[in-house]
């Protein structure tokens, strides 16, 4: 397969798993975008259309501690970095949204760090 058509095909299982996954105010969704050498987290509020907290590897404090930001551990640092920064903000609960990707490896990891965190979904 591919890369145009894997990357297609991802796109559609987002759009697909987007049209139940809303962020509100009292529960912003947790976006998740991953590429080949980092990977990101937003959260979002879909109803007013902001971005409340953000973070990938990145960032000066997970670029810092790991070399290679593309790899399970970069993701779960970045997901206990996105539960810091969504609870300084008062964010507890959270919908998941993992980008048309697997719940595996970075994803997981990420989701991980952000539950070990005290995020809830």
């Amino acid at each position: 397969m591919e890369a145009q058509e894997r990357a297609w095909r991802r796109k559609r299982r987002h759009l697909r798993v987007r049209r139940r996954v809303r962020g509100t105010p009292e529960r912003p969704r947790l976006s998740v975008f991953r590429s080949g050498r980092h990977i990101y987290a937003q959260v979002i509020d879909d109803t007013a259309g902001r971005t409340l907290a953000a973070a990938s590897s990145l960032d000066a404090e997970v670029r810092g501690e790991l070399g290679h930001g593309g790899n399970v551990a970069a993701a779960r640092r970045v997901g206990e970095l996105i539960g810091k920064r969504a609870a300084e903000k008062g964010i507890r609960k959270v919908a998941f949204d993992r980008g048309g990707y697997r719940y595996h490896g970075r994803v997981a990891a990420l989701a991980e760090g952000a539950r070990a965190a005290g995020l809830e979904f």
